[in-house]
């Protein structure tokens, strides 16, 4: 009761990626490109499907709602994490921290629920083609998203109740560059270790599920391929590949940050730098890149808005 009667944390200070003034000056050019490579990179695969009639299938459907939360995902971290480069004390406010916090949980965990989901799309497209139609109708397309988000906001609910219930009255240092739930409760001037439990088991049963589902789902597609015909695999595995690569770099530091107990590492901050602003640039260049479909409807979309262009000249 005492901690609870004290003076209430009104503001937390970051210690971020450097303190090194050179340093801090080339990740800011460095990281200010990949953040604007990364939502010019979404928002044409957005733009491309939006316009493109033939890619209003489920499997594109679920494409373009992956770039969008890989923009919203970035743009909770990124851009504080800018700012802090160029400033010599790099603060947020309590309430703006719970609201950091919250974000980054909503889109990771609707993320984690949209991989999920494109795993069981492309086992239902692979393994039963013929039902496929009927089960994966753009009606239950728009139920599963929805249920995504629901899932996601209910889980980052749970982690912000559990994290804004301790009291906070110094310290107020965060060893990082953004809000998180892990470095936020050691700062609790109480003890966290059954509070700490309740958010790792919440976020592992939620990691390993979704991991298993999709392990299972590729499994099942990778033993019917096998009686498949030569061109059929081939177009399997390229999609499969991609998504199964999208998943590795998400799903990997995922599971490194947020299923274990309360302890930190120095390499938590390049683990965090890599599933925040280096995973959503890579969706977008891995999805293009190994898709035709993808390219084909693009170069098709760059002719047309020259065309527009040169009939209005």
């Amino acid at each position: 009761m005492d901690a609870l009667n004290q003076t209430r944390v009104t503001e937390f200070v970051f210690l971020g990626l450097t303190d090194n003034w050179v340093l801090a000056i080339l990740f800011f050019m460095a990281f200010s490109v990949m953040y604007l490579l990364t939502l010019l990179g979404n928002l044409l695969i957005m733009v491309t499907i939006v316009f493109t009639p033939r890619l209003h299938t489920p499997m594109y459907f679920f494409l373009s709602n992956l770039s969008f939360i890989d923009i919203c995902h970035s743009s909770v971290t990124v851009p504080k994490m800018l700012e802090g480069f160029l400033l010599e004390r790099k603060t947020i406010s309590f309430d703006s921290c719970i609201a950091q916090l919250f974000s980054l949980h909503l889109f990771a965990c609707a993320e984690l629920f949209l991989l999920t989901i494109m795993a069981y799309d492309r086992y239902v497209a692979i393994c039963t083609p013929l039902h496929y139609p009927n089960v994966m109708n753009m009606g239950v397309c728009v139920q599963l998203v929805f249920a995504l988000w629901l899932g996601g906001t209910v889980h980052s609910l749970v982690q912000t109740f559990l994290t804004i219930r301790l009291p906070y009255c110094g310290p107020n240092i965060i060893d990082s560059y953004f809000c998180d739930v892990p470095p936020v409760i050691k700062l609790a001037c109480t003890d966290t270790y059954l509070t700490g439990m309740l958010i790792v088991s919440n976020s592992g049963t939620i990691s390993h599920t979704c991991f298993l589902a999709l392990v299972t789902s590729y499994t099942v597609i990778l033993f019917s391929l096998r009686k498949q015909s030569a061109e059929g695999r081939r177009k399997a595995l390229s999609t499969c590949s991609a998504h199964f690569m999208v998943v590795a770099l998400f799903f990997g530091p995922c599971i490194f940050i947020y299923t274990r107990p309360d302890t930190s590492f120095s390499i938590d901050k390049v683990v965090s730098v890599f599933y925040t602003v280096v995973t959503p640039l890579l969706n977008p260049l891995i999805y293009t890149l190994r898709n035709e479909e993808v390219k084909s409807a693009m170069k098709e979309l760059r002719q047309r808005q020259a065309f527009f262009m040169k009939s209005c000249t």
